[in-house]
């Protein structure tokens, strides 16, 4: 009788990617270790074993939905990417950067837009959002801002709210947090964080874009200021 794969098999791990982005498009599982976990007890594997890095599963959400969204996911996103552009205009005055699946083309029905916003005093974007009328709740996320072993993550609150039905979620990072990005849970890098010229650039792409944070830009800016 023929041996099931194990999880160390290239073929066994490329199975275990495809079942996990499966599970976070169709059932909005948005932890990848949960997805990766419940994908190996579909698919009678042991969770235990070597399962496949989180850069593999967002490989596996793109290619899932490239093949099943077609057309309409890229309208989709082109919608979550205006939205994002909205916001990030009421954020103006806090150097709104975009962030997360909306800016690397992952998202689905269960994203929301993510940003990075900037301010010494987290309670002005709460002022910012009661001036406006906009109901919001308030969150904690943990992001690690350095790496190497011993790195611990750093708590950084924000506030989520819906804007125009989309779920917006606003992180608040010290002014100087601008100079860095937090690691990114998926690869391990800088993540990636994109300005307002940058998102209209998304939406209407144009040669030679720019992305703050991609690999030709994981540097702190030059001392005359940052891009905005």
């Amino acid at each position: 009788m023929p041996k099931k794969p194990g999880n160390g098999d290239d073929r066994a791990r490329l199975m275990l990617a495809q079942e996990a982005a499966r599970i976070m498009v169709e059932h909005g599982v948005r932890d990848f270790r949960a997805a990766k976990q419940k994908a190996a007890e579909r698919l009678g594997m042991s969770s235990r074993g070597s399962l496949p890095r989180n850069a593999e599963v967002e490989l596996a959400v793109s290619e899932h939905l490239q093949l099943f969204g077609g057309g309409s996911h890229a309208s989709y996103l082109d919608e979550m990417r205006q939205t994002a552009l909205a916001v990030m205009e009421i954020f103006e005055a806090f150097t709104p950067r975009l962030v997360g699946p909306v800016l690397s083309g992952t998202a689905d029905e269960n994203s929301a837009v993510n940003l990075h916003v900037f301010s010494d005093s987290p309670e002005a974007i709460a002022l910012q959002l009661a001036e406006l009328g906009i109901s919001y709740g308030p969150y904690e996320r943990r992001l690690k801002t350095h790496r190497g072993r011993g790195a611990t993550p750093d708590t950084f609150p924000g506030y989520r709210f819906a804007h125009e039905g989309v779920t917006v979620e606003a992180t608040v990072f010290p002014v100087d947090g601008i100079r860095q990005a937090p690691i990114s849970p998926i690869d391990g890098k800088p993540m990636q964080r994109a300005d307002r010229k940058n998102v209209e650039n998304l939406i209407e792409p144009v040669s030679g874009m720019f992305i703050e944070g991609s690999k030709a830009d994981r540097r702190e800016p030059p001392s005359g200021g940052v891009k905005t």
